[in-house]
């Protein structure tokens, strides 16, 4: 079970086990040295993430080191998107908009990799595109639903089978096995643009009936329906925007 519990003026923290790593402590304390504040690297994540794009795109022209290319800017995506937070812990460089800035870069950076990723298909697999925006639509749909979890005053559930990190790893390893077999590139991506819609499905109807059973359990309302000041249900001025 992945859940994070909300702590006063902390943004919740996926649980990653690469966190504890000696590499990644090295790492995140050399970046507090230079005092590089996290919001900038949540942002250097979406760059790298334009990259890959940006590779997956032009590959049908050169695919195998396009496509090795895309792994290492996927894999640069998810280094920043770990040391952000650890950055931000550590280094106690936590800011009023980090919250923001630890959801919305990820956002576009699936979005940017995953319909890239589909339309780089589109010369092979006419509904490639297609494919590509439904797998980065279910995406964004999970992590929507698990930050409504928290603003409805739960716990993050960060739980798969296809969270931000297991899309991202899909990806990696289709692009690289893309790149040994370049003949077969296309048919590649395409199954695992297929394997991350179906496991975003999944993963959407897992969290959200996590949610609402554990709504239901604790008798819990949203955010916004129990304050005796806003006697308007449809009124929701007083939620975190959920993204």
């Amino acid at each position: 079970m992945q859940l994070e519990s909300p702590v006063a003026g902390q943004v919740p923290r996926r649980p990653l086990k690469s966190r504890q790593a000696r590499w990644a402590q090295l790492s995140a304390a050399f970046l507090i040295r230079l005092s590089i504040r996290p919001n900038h690297i949540s942002i250097a994540s979406v760059v790298f993430a334009t990259f890959a794009a940006a590779c997956l795109l032009v590959a049908p022209r050169a695919r195998t080191p396009l496509l090795l290319a895309a792994a290492a800017c996927i894999q640069l995506r998810l280094l920043c998107n770990l040391m952000d937070g650890m950055v931000a812990v550590e280094g106690g460089f936590r800011s009023p908009s980090g919250e923001i800035y630890n959801d919305l870069p990820d956002r576009i950076s699936d979005v940017l990799i995953l319909v890239a990723a589909g339309y780089s298909l589109a010369p092979s697999i006419p509904a490639g595109p297609a494919l590509g925006v439904a797998a980065a639509f279910l995406a964004v749909l999970t992590a929507y639903v698990r930050v409504l979890g928290g603003a409805a005053g739960l716990p993050q559930d960060f739980s798969g089978p296809m969270a931000k990190p297991h899309r991202m790893a899909v990806l990696t390893a289709a692009s690289l096995l893309s790149a040994l077999k370049p003949s077969h590139a296309p048919y590649i991506l395409a199954a695992a643009l297929v394997i991350v819609a179906l496991g975003s499905l999944a993963t959407l109807i897992r969290r959200t009936a996590r949610i609402v059973s554990r709504l239901e359990k604790a008798g819990l309302e949203p955010k916004g329906k129990q304050s005796h000041a806003n006697p308007d249900p449809d009124r929701r001025s007083n939620r975190p925007p959920a993204f």
